[in-house]
């Protein structure tokens, strides 16, 4: 899976970050962005790994993700950010060719296994880790 940018930071957006972070061998480099960089600071302060970045976006303006994708190059823009920013995110993994996880699923299953297996997260690395194992 590689590189992985999540977009929100809030509570959902934590307990996805701290999945992320636990599986460092299928997400290998990992961005958080919001509108508050500050919010995305303190999340990696949390999670005491420094080697994951963090920026500003406003995921109202297209042209503001569209640069962020562009420069950060990710495989998968996973959103986390409020539900009427869905299409602006969409709209903007579709012009840069970025895989996309949406949000409406991730809230529910994130929300209800917050120290279980059975996250999104969880489901994709089972899914790398599969492909893994094909391909050896």
């Amino acid at each position: 899976m590689g590189k992985v940018l999540m977009i929100g930071a809030g509570g959902v957006a934590t307990v996805a970050a701290f999945k992320i972070a636990q599986n460092a061998d299928v997400f290998t480099d990992f961005m958080i962005a919001s509108r508050t960089k500050s919010k995305c600071d303190k999340i990696v302060e949390a999670i005491g790994n420094p080697n994951i970045k963090t920026a500003q976006v406003d995921a109202d303006d297209v042209e503001q993700l569209k640069a962020l994708f562009n420069d950060y190059k990710p495989e998968l823009v996973i959103n986390l950010a409020l539900p009427y920013q869905d299409l602006t995110i969409m709209e903007a993994c579709l012009a840069c060719g970025c895989s996309y996880l949406a949000d409406s699923y991730t809230h529910q299953t994130l929300t209800a296994s917050r120290e279980g297996e059975g996250s999104v997260v969880d489901v994709l690395v089972q899914c790398k880790r599969r492909v893994d194992r094909v391909q050896e």
